[in-house]
């Protein structure tokens, strides 16, 4: 039995066989084409039905995981992209080979120019770059990309594996990943923890492993090779008691978000389409604290039409009943980009035109928005949240814009609800105003993804920094407490609606805090809401 330690990208404990998956190596052979014309037709072809391929995979997996479903968004655009397109054909033309051995060579030309460049941005393109080549190989080489896992359930071991790789799996196969290459935080990481899969990583993998028994501790960062009588004795126990403590949790579903003197801190669902409302109703949530629309502007041609959008709204509205959704606009720019959208690019698009200064640049398609929004309000009970706001300016627009639109809907007859506003609390620059900003909203809702990285000066998703990016560091702490604090002062509602909203181990100081809700992925909810119901205010209010 041999013993390996990695680090934890999500919980839990598999027993299985090992299927080390080999990523796809093409040998290509070059060789002298005569009809160029009908070579480029040949390309072309195969470059439209990767571009399709691309697209339902993403419409296909948006559901489960629509921020890291994008990464098929982003190779779909690579792909539209003339730039590449021009590089391959020019081969074609010029060098008189084969399609499949220009796509190989302008890859590596491509990989070989900018593979000692450390920028994350970089070296994710460059991963996309390699993944559309593969496609595109596949096709006019005949071979089909799919991921054959095999008949039972395996607990997949690879160098490194891409969103992806991972998303063309079947799900029901993969008991746990292991991977050499990769941090907990990187978009792989991300995604096996929406599909429940334990998953570790900086494991030294070996080849040799292929068909072995194995067993993953998704809790201590064990894997077990070949492991003896004993100890997968042990472990089948742990698994049983795993299993139980999952069962065990569904029993809060029907529970009340009550801590244990009483206090209610009402538990929402943060949701990015309509296939997750479900899940919303399944695990019991309070409501719809934070709806990502911008996933009806992605993947598509060109901007959602306002009845569209209505539509969407009307059966959010219309499923949820009397509980509250809360719809954030669209949080465009950035990494949330469509072809469509002309977004130029920025040397720093964190830092760039996105979220609601994006909107304020487009009135024409935020207004649209907002019209939708208004006119499914009638149909439920919802609440509209701008993100990324940095000023009192900005609020002076929206609200400008919010009277244009009603006036509108007055005017031709169509009713609406004078729906409650929010602000997300995204930046420092909005903590620090966050009481003038609550003068003008209904509630806040605190987004501690940005907030951390913002004020910490370090991008969440750079695996060079993992050990050093701390969403826990005092000064998020202190500003998440300012906000509470000056949102109550107004007598406003204030809500934690990011990925630390889900972290039991500061669900208690969220709570001294006086924070007045949570908002969680689904799957977060009944873990939170058992932490919640564990902790006893009583001594804070004497």
């Amino acid at each position: 039995m041999d013993i390996y330690k990695g680090t934890v990208a999500f919980s839990g404990i598999a027993i299985g066989k090992i299927l080390y998956y080999h990523k796809s190596e093409y040998q290509i052979r070059q060789y002298e084409i005569t009809d160029i014309k009908a070579e480029l037709e040949l390309f072309r072809q195969s470059r439209t039905r990767v571009i399709d391929q691309l697209k339902e995979l993403y419409e296909k997996n948006c559901s489960m995981q629509e921020a890291q479903a994008e990464v098929f968004l982003k190779q779909k655009n690579l792909l539209e992209g003339k730039s590449f397109q021009r590089a391959i054909e020019s081969i074609i033309q010029n060098e008189k080979v084969n399609a499949a051995y220009a796509v190989m060579t302008t890859r590596d030309e491509i990989i070989s120019t900018f593979r000692n460049l450390e920028e994350p941005a970089i070296k994710e393109r460059l991963d996309n770059i390699r993944e559309i080549s593969e496609r595109l190989i596949g096709i006019l080489g005949g071979i089909s990309p799919r991921i054959d896992l095999g008949e039972e359930p395996v607990i997949v071991v690879t160098e490194s594996i891409t969103p992806t790789e991972l998303m063309e799996m079947d799900k029901e196969k993969i008991l746990a990943i292991v991977t050499h290459h990769g941090s907990d935080i990187s978009h792989a990481a991300i995604l096996a923890k929406t599909m429940n899969i334990p998953a570790l990583v900086e494991i030294d993998t070996d080849t040799e492993w292929d068909g072995q028994l194995a067993i993953v501790d998704g809790y201590t960062g064990s894997l077990y090779i070949h492991p003896d009588e004993e100890i997968k004795k042990e472990y089948e126990i742990r698994r049983q008691a795993d299993l139980e403590e999952r069962e065990e949790l569904l029993k809060l579903r029907e529970k009340p978000d009550l801590t244990r003197d009483g206090k209610r801190v009402e538990i929402y669902a943060n949701i990015g389409n309509m296939d997750d409302l479900n899940s919303v109703l399944y695990y019991g949530a309070a409501g719809i604290g934070l709806l990502r629309s911008e996933f009806q502007y992605l993947g598509r041609e060109n901007y959602p039409r306002e009845n569209e959008l209505f539509h969407a709204y009307k059966k959010i509205a219309e499923t949820m009943g009397d509980r509250l959704a809360v719809i954030r606009t669209a949080d465009l720019g950035a990494d949330k980009q469509a072809a469509y959208l002309n977004i130029p690019d920025e040397t720093n698009p964190i830092m760039g035109n996105r979220g609601i200064r994006l909107c304020l640049d487009r009135k024409k398609m935020f207004k649209a928005q907002l019209r939708a929004i208004f006119r499914a309000s009638a149909y439920g009970n919802l609440a509209i949240m701008f993100p990324m706001i940095s000023s009192e300016e900005e609020m002076d627009e929206i609200e400008a814009m919010i009277e244009e639109v009603t006036n509108g809907l007055d005017e031709r007859g169509i009713p609406y609800k004078n729906i409650r506003t929010g602000i997300m609390i995204e930046t420092p620059a909005a903590v620090m105003i966050s009481r003038e900003l609550a003068r003008r909203v209904d509630f806040l809702s605190l987004g501690t993804n940005d907030l951390s990285q913002y004020t910490l000066a370090m991008d969440r998703q750079n695996p060079l920094l993992r050990k050093k990016y701390n969403d826990h560091h005092p000064a998020v702490l202190r500003m998440i407490k300012m906000v509470i604090d000056a949102g109550h002062a107004e007598n406003k509602r204030v809500c934690i609606c990011g990925e630390l909203a889900a972290d039991t181990a500061l669900t208690e100081e969220f709570l001294k805090m006086g924070v007045d809700c949570l908002s969680v992925v689904p799957a977060c909810i009944l873990p939170v809401r058992r932490a919640l119901r564990q902790v006893d205010l009583s001594d804070m209010r004497r």
